[in-house]
């Protein structure tokens, strides 16, 4: 994953499901590829091996499970998101909390893999922690905010630059990304200025009127 980034999380929004999910993560590789921007795209679990073979902009998993490959139904071993295509996963979402003895458990075998890991945390406390099991990146991310009108870098800015300062005392080979409210190219810009090698978002994009529009502007912040 190329920083400085912008991360668009798909969720399970219908405006990202199937076909539409597909048209989205083409729509995101357009702008990568015209604005010349880092632009890393997370779909569905269930749209992650068509999605992932047919971009060429890094995919990743929403999540992933810390069980090997084997008789685990329903389950995402890491080895599944690779072969689907993926680079990389989002680990420990506010929305999809791991525990941090699978933390301790996945992160590494992902390492292993060849697989990035976004390891997402929702206080600088606990960002500091997940720090010490060195995933590449950190992203910090106050639930209240996602979703939201407010982005964290014009609510919250101490919370970034708090998590880049006590991330880096913590693991210094691990960057951090931030999110929550990101919605335009000063958000994204601000976030850097802040020491963030990107961000994480999804409603800014996913559910805009215009994808393409939306995320062009996002990634203005990049320069």
């Amino acid at each position: 994953m190329r920083t400085p980034v912008i991360l668009v999380n798909f969720k399970a929004y219908p405006e990202a499901l199937g076909p539409r999910g597909l048209a989205l993560a083409k729509a995101c590789a357009e702008v990568a590829d015209r604005a010349g921007a880092s632009v890393v795209i997370a779909p569905a679990a269930t749209d992650l091996a068509r999605i992932g073979h047919e971009v060429r902009i890094p995919v990743f998993a929403q999540h992933l499970d810390a069980i090997e490959a084997g008789a685990h139904t329903g389950w995402l071993p890491p080895e599944a998101a690779l072969e689907a295509g993926a680079a990389g996963a989002i680990l420990n979402h506010s929305e999809r909390k791991i525990p941090v003895k699978d933390l301790k458990a996945v992160i590494p075998r992902c390492d292993t893999l060849g697989l990035e890991v976004v390891c997402c945390a929702d206080t600088v406390r606990e960002a500091e922690a997940i720090a010490s099991l060195s995933p590449p990146y950190v992203a910090i991310e106050p639930p209240e905010l996602i979703g939201g009108n407010i982005s964290v870098t014009k609510a919250q800015p101490s919370v970034v630059s708090g998590a880049v300062e006590r991330i880096r005392r913590a693991n210094p080979k691990v960057e951090v990304l931030c999110g929550a409210g990101v919605r335009t190219g000063r958000d994204v810009s601000r976030a850097i200025e802040l020491g963030a090698v990107g961000v994480l978002l999804s409603s800014a994009v996913v559910k805009a009127h215009d994808p393409s529009k939306a995320l062009a502007d996002l990634a203005k912040g990049l320069r």
